[in-house]
């Protein structure tokens, strides 16, 4: 019957949506985060969950509540400039800035480090690299029913074999829980909220949104209401794998560092937990698993990524664009794990709040009459605020003093916003705004006409 789907059509488009997901921050982020965090392991968690679970949920149904062909139309409401640029930095984020070099470095890490010289790494970081990007250029020209065959497959196996690792550490714990480390002290449910952007699945959700909804689609499913529905249903499914997950890779982690220490990244407490349990062929089935899922992450990445900007840029090439973004991703990748998450998190922290706010006005603007005020307005005060955060940030990662223009604004900042000092500070003026423009709206839709 049109419009309604059997729960195994849910599941299947939810173990896709899922598999897309899935990638290098899914695993190493948590199992850090779990590192950090030791006894005050459960904020962390929950402030993890929230924007590493429930946002991304959020950013999927909101694609599907809006209406609108893909995320450059839907950020198109705040203006067209701003759509294409915001569009744009997010795609290159999710692809070759960081999320896809770190899908390499990543398999790297857990699957080949371990077995290699300490003074080879940088030489065998260049040669599996090569060899992992030379591998994604080839899929990634030709990338017909990859996702079908992810899904169906891979994304399963890996689940599989990750519920096996978590079941061993949960019923045999590595060790115990170590006192939380700096800002997991006292701010533990903020920083593990904030720890969540890393995963960059709420930025990926606003393009995945768009490749569940036509999956729906193309089940028979027609009317507005019914692929809302249906989206909530397999996103559900999706985001409650990804929980489990990460709630039990948190625990493995918090539960390690009385073994091991506490590790730069998250990568080597995996490969250490597979070895501490299953020996030697533990880590290398867990290795191929985990370098063939972040692989077909980065296919799936770059694939994304050349057919957006072949939309932007028609007379270049689908193939040259992904040339183009392979060859980029993997000198990026060179540059070491910890360094691509040092410099991802400046973008992030600018980035995720103006995603936020697009994802709330997207369900608010039924009460506005989508008026371009509200979208226009709200953007521009995070933006505002947001900036300030990234260059923060940045200079942060640098090890450098903030720029002298930036401190007066910095310490107004300080001062006047709540949460500002907790990475929140866009939250209460961005809801203050939409409540003002949102009223201002509705007063100039009832006001007469006069002739």
């Amino acid at each position: 019957m049109k419009g309604k789907l059997t729960f195994s059509s849910y599941a299947t488009i939810g173990v896709m949506l899922f598999a897309l997901f899935f990638g290098a921050g899914n695993l190493i982020f948590p199992a850090q985060l779990g590192q950090n965090a030791g006894t005050n392991l459960w904020p962390s968690i929950i402030g993890f969950l929230i924007t590493g679970v429930g946002l991304p949920l959020l950013g999927i149904i909101a694609m599907s509540f809006s209406g609108s062909r893909n995320l450059q139309e839907l950020s198109s409401r705040v203006h067209p400039v701003y759509a294409v640029c915001f569009t744009s930095l997010l795609y290159l984020t999710i692809g070759p800035f960081f999320a896809s070099p770190r899908t390499g470095t990543v398999a790297y890490e857990v699957g080949i480090a371990p077995f290699i010289n300490e003074s080879s790494q940088q030489m065998g970081l260049f040669i599996f690299t090569l060899l992992f990007f030379g591998a994604v250029l080839l899929f990634s020209l030709k990338p017909a029913k990859l996702v079908d065959n992810i899904g169906k497959f891979l994304a399963p196996g890996l689940v599989v074999m990750l519920a096996v690792l978590l079941v061993a550490a949960i019923a045999n714990p590595m060790g115990s829980m170590e006192a939380p480390q700096e800002a997991y002290t006292n701010g533990a449910f903020i920083t593990g909220f904030l720890e969540g952007y890393n995963t960059m699945d709420a930025l990926a959700s606003l393009v995945f949104g768009i490749i569940v909804i036509n999956a729906i689609r193309a089940m028979g499913v027609t009317s507005n209401t019914d692929i809302q529905k249906a989206t909530v249903k397999a996103g559900s499914i999706a985001i409650l794998l990804l929980a489990v997950i990460y709630v039990g890779i948190a625990y493995l982690g918090a539960t390690s560092a009385q073994i091991y220490g506490t590790f730069e990244t998250g990568g080597p407490i995996l490969s250490n937990a597979a070895s501490h349990y299953f020996g030697t062929l533990g880590s290398v089935m867990l290795a191929i698993a985990i370098i063939l899922a972040c692989l077909t992450t980065a296919i799936g990445l770059t694939v994304a990524n050349a057919e957006y900007f072949h939309t932007l840029f028609p007379k270049i090439s689908y193939q040259k664009l992904v040339v183009f973004f392979a060859t980029i991703t993997f000198v990026i990748a060179n540059f070491g794990l910890s360094n691509i998450i040092s410099y991802s998190i400046p973008v992030l922290m600018f980035l995720y709040p103006l995603a936020i706010v697009l994802i709330i006005l997207t369900f608010l603007s039924p009460l506005f009459n989508h008026a371009t005020i509200v979208y226009s307005s709200t953007i521009a005060v995070t933006f505002l605020i947001s900036i300030f955060d990234g260059l923060k940030s940045l200079c942060d990662s640098l090890g450098i003093e903030y720029f002298s223009w930036m401190k007066p604004i910095v310490a107004f900042y300080e001062q006047t916003l709540p949460l500002y000092n907790q990475g929140l500070g866009w939250l209460l003026p961005a809801l203050a705004v939409i409540i003002v423009t949102g009223v201002i709206s509705r007063f100039q839709r009832k006001a007469p006409v006069h002739a």
